[in-house]
């Protein structure tokens, strides 16, 4: 299997490439960076420097170089409304994975509220593939375009889409999440400074001002049922991790024995899901890991959602190679974590 990874210098395409290269079925890496080409991996991330497969003298190549190279599959850790574009050579050659939005919601007015304008390829919307793995596996196995899922509506849809394509939850869908600093990317920023961050909390884009709010909607639409949704994430002083509360109501008769059977049939032969019905899951028990932990809380008709998973594996790249291992019928679980770290 050769592999390239655009965007290889991001906290995404990083963590993609620390996965690949202990991967067993994968040959050969091509670290792409059109910004850096021509530098020393080693220079970028010393950590990996010995360990990554790669043909390029331990370089980062360019675009040019990486067409080129014909990779079998594509990770494309670009930013959003540039990815669509620049794997634009690829569409017709390789399989490829998309880890920004580009191809994540296929109604074009509900993307342009989240992102300013329409999918930058509307005519490959279609074909593109949602890469929720749980939930699509089915689609994920035939597809040559995959919209690997955002950290947020990974956490929030995997304890929600059970419920609600079984219409157990009515009324209004409130959520909570909470991203270690990693999820804002490897950028300069005031606010993502150290003495900025440290001992400090704070909510940002309430409501449905958030771009993910967008791709939860859409999602959860899917399953056919219009819920209203309320979702505020939060920064926490983390480096990585992702914990989501949320509370919804619960239908008539619908009990605690009904929400465990609910999940238990959608996620019992899963691997990297991980069922804790009344203990409430922590970001640390999912560190470095490709696993969601969910937990759940039923108070009458109330019932409270509980999730974690880390922003850069399940949330990202682990998760984007659980969509490879599905789509070239490897084992789900192969070259991936389960068990977390303290």
């Amino acid at each position: 299997m050769r592999v390239a990874v655009l965007g290889s210098t991001g906290y995404t395409g990083m963590t993609l490439l620390r996965i690949l290269s202990q991967h067993p079925q994968v040959r050969i890496i091509y670290p792409v960076s059109s910004s850096k080409a021509g530098v020393a991996f080693s220079e970028v991330d010393p950590g990996l420097a010995t360990a990554l497969r790669s043909r390029t003298d331990g370089a980062l190549i360019d675009m040019a170089d990486a067409v080129k190279a014909a990779p079998d599959i594509v990770f494309s850790a670009l930013p959003h409304l540039t990815s669509a574009r620049v794997c634009e050579p690829f569409f017709s050659s390789s399989v490829v994975i998309d880890l920004s939005a580009d191809f994540r919601i296929s109604d074009s007015a509900l993307f342009a509220r989240a992102y300013g304008q329409p999918p930058p390829r509307q005519d490959l919307q279609l074909k593109a593939c949602y890469g929720l793995s749980e939930w699509y596996e089915k689609e994920i196995r035939a597809a040559d375009i995959i919209g690997n899922p955002g950290c947020y509506p990974t956490a929030t849809l995997l304890p929600l889409l059970p419920l609600a394509r079984k219409g157990l939850i009515q009324g209004k869908i409130v959520v909570s999440a909470f991203s270690g600093l990693s999820g804002a990317g490897r950028k300069e920023s005031v606010n993502l400074l150290f003495t900025e961050r440290s001992e400090n909390v704070n909510a940002y884009n309430p409501g449905s001002r958030h771009r993910h709010w967008s791709e939860i909607h859409f999602h959860l639409s899917r399953s056919g049922k219009q819920l209203p949704l309320l979702f505020t994430p939060h920064l926490v002083p983390i480096k990585q991790g992702l914990g989501v509360t949320t509370s919804c109501t619960l239908r008539d008769g619908v009990t605690a024995d009904t929400v465990a059977a609910a999940f238990k049939e959608a996620y019992g032969a899963r691997p990297f899901i991980r069922l804790l019905a009344d203990r409430i899951p922590e970001t640390r028990w999912v560190r470095n890991s490709n696993r969601c932990d969910i937990g759940w809380h039923v108070e009458g008709q109330e019932l409270l959602l509980f999730s974690a998973i880390d922003n850069l594996v399940k949330g990202a790249s682990g998760q984007a190679v659980q969509n490879m291992n599905l789509r070239f019928g490897f084992d789900e679980s192969e070259g991936l974590r389960i068990h977390g770290e303290f």
